[in-house]
């Protein structure tokens, strides 16, 4: 049996439940094309955990761990592009953001402030933060203190709360939220932007035949090509595809290795 799991983007609900009815299209369409596509994405097992999946069809992983650690046990099918501030094509940054009513102008007068990361596997919400940070850091530290909060909007919370003075949050979310949800972006703001790379690629499984993921990116186009689908991909921001390959990624593996000359190996 195959698994489908879209599990990045999950929020708002209008979100979510878009997500499903692109997986319903997509997965009808596969199955068309003789492809064994479950009905629905599978909405019990963890996103790390499918990532390793021998059955994964079709996944969504985030860049940083596709270049740390699934290099070779994955396939990349396509990266999608999403129509959101702060996306170039498949590319896309992370927002540095405080709260709204602080005084602060750039990054150096959050020297010694509070910084709130999703975790430290994540591109957006770590290894673009700590690019970003790493020229101004002195000794290995900029912050007095980080916190983990395990996911973006948590992260927003964070900052809107006081709980935490900045964190870096990636474009989509903070758009999606933005979008759908305007009153949990209200208690911050945005003060600068990272350094793009390319964003969270679709994969499938590193024994999925060759022909069969031809197949996942022809029919992946179609489904957002559907006029049909216009509503859903609206919802979603999602314009299309672009075909990567490991060395895009390795841009991502590039900024973690400049934070690391920096002296700043991880974010403190």
């Amino acid at each position: 049996m195959s698994l489908a799991s879209l599990a990045m983007y999950v929020s708002p609900a209008p979100v979510k439940e878009a997500t499903a009815l692109l997986w319903e299209a997509l997965g009808a369409r596969l199955r068309s094309y003789g492809l064994d596509a479950p009905e629905a994405l599978d909405e019990e097992i963890g996103y790390a955990q499918a990532w390793t999946q021998p059955g994964l069809l079709f996944g969504q992983t985030c860049g940083y761990p596709y270049i740390k650690h699934l290099r070779g046990k994955v396939q990349l099918v396509a990266t999608p592009v999403y129509g959101l501030p702060g996306c170039d094509g498949p590319l896309k940054c992370s927002f540095i953001i405080v709260n709204a009513n602080s005084s602060v102008e750039s990054i150096d007068q959050l020297r010694g402030a509070r910084a709130a990361i999703n975790e430290p596997g994540s591109n957006s919400g770590y290894n673009l933060f700590r690019a970003f940070v790493a020229p101004h850091a002195v000794g290995g530290r900029f912050f007095s203190d980080v916190i983990e909060t395990g996911g973006h909007r948590a992260s927003i919370a964070a900052v809107s709360s006081g709980e935490a003075d900045v964190a870096a949050i990636d474009c989509v979310t903070f758009g999606n939220t933005l979008r759908f949800d305007p009153d949990g972006v209200a208690g911050v703001r945005i003060l600068a932007e990272t350094a793009k790379g390319p964003g969270l690629p679709f994969i499938t499984a590193a024994g999925t035949p060759k022909e069969d993921v031809l197949i996942l990116r022809r029919a992946l186009a179609e489904t957002i090509a559907n006029p049909d689908l216009a509503a859903v991909c609206d919802t979603l921001s999602l314009r299309g595809i672009s075909l990567l390959g490991d060395t895009d990624y390795e841009r991502l593996a590039e900024l973690d290795r400049f934070a690391a000359r920096q002296g700043y190996p991880v974010i403190a």
